[in-house]
């Protein structure tokens, strides 16, 4: 039987059970968050819809036959692709979803919009048979009004075709054979159903109206002392009588207390809507800043005139002011910003899922380049998921909102309708967020008509024509006349790149920086490092990166700028997939599954050592970048941002000790290297006297006198088992059939230490409510060890429960490593879901057609293989024994 799953929730946060001490984040849905007791529901779609790659003309009908359809979940991606999945290896065409549902009763009377935050290409959406939306575009929502053709106590049929295939008529516009990123494709963003009264507040993306639908807050006069919030509001009335009463806005604190309020009176006629502007006056405003992301709660809520309300939700907003004025560079909340602003690109996929994230994994995303201290993010080169956006606001970054574009133009008009409707709809979209630091409106690296710059500069100030709205334009583009804010190397920077006399009315920023190839079809560059590759090159990366020997835009050189350039967006903060090249990008100071490399140690030891209430990593830190393999430096080098760093060699061994140089510029926290300290054979010597435990690095990062922060290194002995652990950063999972969490399997000895250099293939399995994404096919499962590393990604069922990861060597011996296991627990959803129970329970057993069913005595032969391998220890003493009898101890 077909029924409409509701998984009752509690909203308010304080309400909920605690699983855990960290951080819980949330997020918005359809640009809100949802209030109880406000007659305004919201339903997750993203469960059990049918799915097929390929042409269905009859897809669109309401009784097209489905059933021998695959069942997936969304988010979706279309397909599983391998970690290098660049050169046009993704598939390209039309691909169609079916998702059967019948509505809950209690539904009848309300008006229905459904909200898919992205579908990719071009597509179509139908309900029921009736075609309800076209759209062209992969980055904004696609919003359909369905009230009219749902079918209540029966079978009701959404189908979505996606068309991910090459389309000059719409940005980005250009040829995936010859674009530098991956379309990918599908509907991989969530999708939601949103119910509400007749009466009700509307959304931007779907009235289309210059500067208005929904709710638009902007400020005004913002000091420390007050601050003018500025309110717009549209309300549509779809009742056959008129409607009347009056709008409440409550401004509540971090403490939920309220701290400011304004009440409007509204009157709609019937089938109408109304706006209105309001403002409140906050008074000693807590301002928003990447160093402290403050957020209030705005409630906005419709009542009728007998007080009930009839709609309303919540935004998160934070106050504050921007101006770049420039000689005297950025500006933020009436005080010059004190240092220059370092940031990352960011393209949105990871590895296996392509595009298809979970709102989990952009917020990590998020997390983990602000723990790098990191400060503007660069959403190359289109509007990305809300979720990241809402993990910018109160984590502390900087966003510069993107048009989708890259290298191309079309002379039909139909083009630049469409990225005019695209810069229209992302302001729209992301107006609300305190993060948005710059809009750039132009298309990436595009030869476009000399009227565009300054047109779609128009179309930002119409759509935002409130203060501290500012747009951006690289400095060698048709129409950057227009702009106070221009893209450009600095003079310190690469030879003959930089502005070579600087506008003092002109703010500069680097919008990519650090990428240095040797042309542009080959791509061999010493910043392109993948991960596995080792110390060596990861150590070249990060030097690049800081301060290369020969000139080139790096963190040194945007330290030595004027307040005039106000910083930097490296190139790039993630490997990622690419369309041109068959190779993927690793210029990343992560990899496509976020482990980090050097580079990314590098970053952090740039960010201040004082410790703050962020939600982020904050203080001190020190970090040896070193193995102590056999094949690794003479010289080790540390990074670190404290005052002085000790290094120790060995128990009771040699000490080194680096005092940083007090400087007026530059980066803040060199590349400390200390030279000539490692040899193995030191290591030997005293491992052949069986004294391995007193072989070991450690650094001590001393500020005013003190130990501030650690990091030991110890080399990797005979590896001996498995160790797990899921990469969440302290984020409980959620069962909702869409969350992901990224789970690691490592090779260590018997200590724990990670053998870097190891070639076994990792074979996982699964128990409980969660399933393993990819399979063999696209060599995820079983998945070689690479850099001491083994990642997989595992996804959450619908229902909250215990989740069992197993992981052992592919070819299993004697002596080969022990099985390692971890089990992980996913949460009660925060979302009510909306699927067919039937279909739904068919998505694991398409998602894990591929993997091992072999689970019987599973805990009988683990502990076989732990005392094997304690036998094994045993045995190997004789060896090693027989072995130094006969002089092998040189």
């Amino acid at each position: 039987m077909k029924t409409f799953c509701l998984y009752l929730i509690l909203l308010l946060v304080g309400t909920l059970p605690v699983h855990s001490t960290t951080h819980q984040p949330t997020y918005s849905v359809a640009g809100f968050y949802p209030l109880r007791d406000t007659g305004r529901e919201v339903h997750s779609m993203n469960p059990a819809w049918r799915f097929c790659k390929g042409a269905q003309p009859e897809a669109w009908q309401h009784h097209f036959d489905d059933s021998q359809w695959a069942v997936v979940s969304l988010p979706n991606g279309m397909e599983y692709l391998p970690t290098e999945a660049s050169g046009c290896t993704n598939y390209q065409g039309e691909a169609w979803y079916r998702k059967h549902f019948t509505p809950a009763n209690e539904l009848k009377g309300k008006k229905l919009f459904l909200h898919f935050e992205a579908i990719m290409g071009k597509s179509k959406v139908w309900i029921n048979g009736k075609l309800v939306n076209e759209h062209f575009g992969g980055y904004l929502p696609v919003i359909a009004d369905i009230t009219p053709y749902v079918l209540f106590g029966q079978d009701n049929v959404i189908a979505v075709c996606a068309d991910n295939s090459d389309d000059p008529s719409y940005p980005p516009g250009k040829a995936q054979d010859v674009l530098d990123f991956a379309y990918f494709g599908g509907i991989y963003r969530d999708c939601w159903l949103i119910a509400h009264n007749p009466v009700f507040i509307t959304d931007p993306n779907y009235e289309n109206l210059t500067a208005g639908g929904g709710l638009f807050v902007a400020y005004d006069r913002v000091s420390e002392q007050s601050a003018d919030v500025l309110l717009n509001l549209q309300v549509r009335n779809e009742q056959s009588q008129s409607f009347s009463g009056k709008v409440v806005y409550e401004l509540r604190d971090a403490n939920e207390q309220t701290v400011a309020t304004a009440t409007h009176s509204i009157g709609v006629g019937k089938q109408k809507a109304t706006n209105l502007s309001s403002k409140l006056k906050l008074t000693n405003p807590h301002l928003w800043s990447p160093d402290a992301p403050y957020l209030y709660q705005l409630h906005v809520l419709v009542k009728d005139n007998k007080g009930k309300t009839v709609d309303g939700y919540r935004r998160r907003i934070g106050v504050r002011s921007i101006e770049f004025k420039g000689k005297e560079g950025f500006w933020l909340n009436g005080k010059p910003y004190e240092a220059p602003l370092i940031g990352a690109n960011r393209h949105q996929d990871f590895a296996i899922v392509g595009n298809a994230l979970s709102n989990s994994m952009h917020w990590r995303d998020a997390k983990k380049l602000r723990d790098a201290g990191l400060k503007v993010i660069r959403n190359a080169h289109y509007p990305q998921d809300p979720a990241f956006m809402d993990a910018c606001d109160e984590l502390g970054l900087f966003v510069i909102v993107n048009t989708p574009g890259w290298q191309f133009w079309n002379e039909a008009p139909i083009f630049a309708q469409r990225v005019y409707s695209d810069i229209r709809n992302m302001v729209r979209r992301d107006r609300n967020h305190p993060s948005v630091w710059l809009w750039e409106p132009i298309l990436n690296e595009t030869w476009y008509p000399a009227d565009f710059a300054k047109t779609v500069q128009n179309i930002v100030n119409e759509e935002y024509p409130y203060p501290y709205c500012y747009t951006a334009c690289d400095a060698t583009a048709k129409g950057s006349e227009h702009y106070s804010v221009l893209f450009a190397h600095p003079q310190t920077g690469s030879k003959g790149w930089g502005v070579d006399v600087l506008d003092p009315k002109i703010t500069y920023f680097t919008r990519e920086w650090g990428d240095n190839v040797d042309d542009w079809n080959s791509h061999n560059s010493p910043s392109r490092v993948n991960r596995v590759w080792g110390e060596v090159p990861m150590l070249i990366q990060a030097e690049g990166y800081a301060k290369p020997s020969y000139p080139y835009t790096c963190y040194e050189s945007l330290y030595l700028t004027t307040r005039q350039h106000v910083g930097g967006c490296l190139w790039h903060s993630f490997d990622h997939q690419r369309g041109y090249h068959p190779d993927p990008f690793y210029g990343g100071i992560m990899d496509v599954f976020r482990q980090p490399k050097y580079s990314y140690e590098l970053f952090k030891a740039q960010r201040s050592p004082e410790k703050s209430d962020l939600i982020a990593e904050t203080g001190p830190m020190v970090y040896i970048a070193h193995e102590m393999t056999p094949f690794s430096p003479k010289d080790v080098t540390v990074y670190s941002n404290c005052d002085e760093v000790r290094l120790t060699m060995f128990q009771d061994g040699k000490q080194y000790l680096y005092k940083k140089e007090i400087r007026e510029e530059g980066m803040p926290s060199p590349i400390i290297t200390f030279k000539d300290v490692f040899d193995v054979m030191d290591d030997k010597n005293l491992s052949r006297k069986k004294r391995q435990s007193e072989v070991y690095m450690l650094a001590e990062g001393i500020i005013d006198g003190k130990v501030v922060a650690t990091h030991k290194v110890t080399p990797a002995r005979r590896p001996s088992k498995l160790i797990l652990w899921a990469d969440n950063e302290g984020m409980n999972l959620e069962a909702n059939g869409s969350d992901m969490v990224t789970v690691v399997a490592a090779i260590a000895d018997d200590k724990g230490n990670i053998k870097r250099l190891n070639n076994y293939s990792i074979r996982f399995e699964i128990e409980g409510e969660g399933t393993l994404v990819g399979d063999e096919s696209i060599l995820a499962n079983p998945r070689p060890v690479q850099w001491g590393t083994a990642p997989i990604l595992v996804k959450s069922t619908t229902r909250p429960g215990k989740i069992r990861i197993k992981a052992s060597v592919l070819l299993d011996g004697k002596q080969m490593p022990a099985a390692g296991s971890l089990e992980i627990e996913s949460h009660s959803t925060t979302s009510s879901l909306v699927f067919n129970e039937q279909e739904e329970a068919q998505t694991n057993l398409f998602t894990n057609q591929q993997q091992s069913t072999t689970k019987q005595n599973a805990n009988c032969v683990d502990e076989i293989k732990r005392l094997q391998m304690e036998l094994n220890r045993y045995k190997l003493k004789e060896v090693e024994k027989q072995q130094t009898e006969f002089g092998e101890e040189r």
